[in-house]
């Protein structure tokens, strides 16, 4: 279990919490506001089911006891999910496979902040990786923004995360930022 904690932003009341049983609905909302990033990710816009996996989905290898699900609220409303495991790929390792804003979170400096705030928190954390679908450019500026390096882009016939990609897919390009203090 994570408590949950408030995060700096000029002007803003953000908090970082563990999703509850309450937030369905707020996260079904995210994902509708969230299409542009669905639509670039899979080709198409999110489905009711898309929560609900959310939950459960694991890359191959990876522990249940090792999913951490964050939402960020700002304001008291839902404004953007984190879906990261523990160790994967690696010992030492984060794997965040969605970090999610809503667009009208976006370009306030929320994303930063709670990155930031991730990151201070990682304890013993030496590597965290990521994945943004080819050519979402403001997907990789923020990535390089934090600090992590970007490969090339992958086919979409291979597996995304902690999914395998469906038939509308384009590419993603993986992402990686070593931290100094693990």
């Amino acid at each position: 279990m994570v408590d949950a904690w408030m995060i700096e932003v000029p002007g803003e009341r953000v908090v970082v919490r563990e999703p509850g049983p309450r937030d369905e609905v707020p996260l079904l909302t995210l994902f509708e506001e969230c299409e542009d990033w669905f639509v670039a990710a899979t080709g198409l816009p999110s489905g009711p089911g898309d929560v609900q996996s959310l939950f459960y989905a694991l890359p191959e290898g990876a522990s249940p006891e090792d999913k951490v699900l964050l939402v960020l609220e700002r304001d008291g409303v839902v404004a953007g999910l984190v879906d990261a495991v523990l160790d994967h790929p690696e010992p030492g390792a984060v794997a965040v496979g969605l970090f999610l804003l809503a667009p009208w979170a976006r370009g306030r400096g929320l994303g930063r902040a709670l990155a930031e705030s991730l990151l201070a928190r990682a304890g013993s954390v030496s590597l965290v990786t990521a994945s943004v679908p080819a050519g979402w450019r403001s997907g990789e500026a923020f990535l390089e923004r934090l600090g992590f390096l970007l490969g090339a882009a992958v086919p979409a016939c291979e597996a995304v995360g902690n999914r395998r990609a469906g038939p509308r897919e384009g590419g993603v390009r993986r992402a990686e930022l070593r931290v100094g203090n693990g």
